[in-house]
Formats: structure tokens, sequence, C-alpha cells
């Protein structure tokens, strides 16, 4: 059973950086497609950063392109979500996804799999 656990949330200041962690068990992570998504309080779930199996291609919403960075470090069952230069509305709930074959990497109903969450508030 696959399971995913989500760390490194916190509150940080406007222009601050935090580093999020998935820890992957189950199976075998290099055989999954991996993003993140985020949730902020009354709005919906949306796509922040994606990263191929092997990790050589990653993915990014326009809105984090050059701030954050996602990466995967498949030997340790671990997927990572550097944030640089946070702002406010970086502020949410944020989700780490699995799925062998996800139709479409950017839509979160196409992943399988995914962790409790872990909260990153960024005051201004």
């Amino acid at each position: 059973q696959e399971q995913l656990e989500e760390s490194g949330g916190g509150l940080v200041q406007a222009g601050g950086s935090l580093s999020l962690s998935c820890l992957f068990s189950g199976r075998t992570l290099s055989t999954y497609m991996m993003a993140w998504f985020r949730q902020a309080p009354g709005k919906e779930r949306e796509f922040v950063a994606a990263i191929s199996r092997s990790g050589a291609t990653p993915y990014y919403a326009d809105s984090v392109k050059g701030r954050f960075t996602i990466s995967r470090d498949n030997a340790k069952n671990t997927v990572y979500l550097q944030m640089n230069s946070l702002k406010p509305e970086d502020t949410a709930v944020y989700y780490c996804n699995a799925d062998q074959r996800p139709s479409d990497i950017f839509k979160v109903s196409t992943y399988d799999y995914w962790g409790q969450g872990t909260q990153v508030t960024v005051s201004s």
C-alpha cells in the first residue's frame, strides 16, 4: 500500500524560504510520477510542480517558476520542494501526489495517491 508523508511546512516571512519533503513508502518510488499540489482556504487544489520518474524533467506552474525547485532522490524514497522568495499568496496546504501513469500531470484528479498535507504560511 502506497503511503506519502509530507513534512517541512511552517510559518515564514515574505521573501523567505522553506523546504518540503515527501517520504514515499510501500512501493518503488522510481516507478511513480510525483507532483506537488496546494490548496488555499476557499480555493481549489492547484498544480505546483511535478517531476519525471528519473528526476530529469521538472514541470512548474507559472506562478512558482523561478522560485520553486522540485527534486527527488529515489534511493531515499523522497521528493523535495525547495521554495524560495515566498509570497503571501503561496500560503496553502501543500500535498504530495503520486501515480505511475497520470493521464494529465497537471490535474490532481489523475493521481491515485496523496499525503495528508503540510501547512505553509507566508506572512507579509
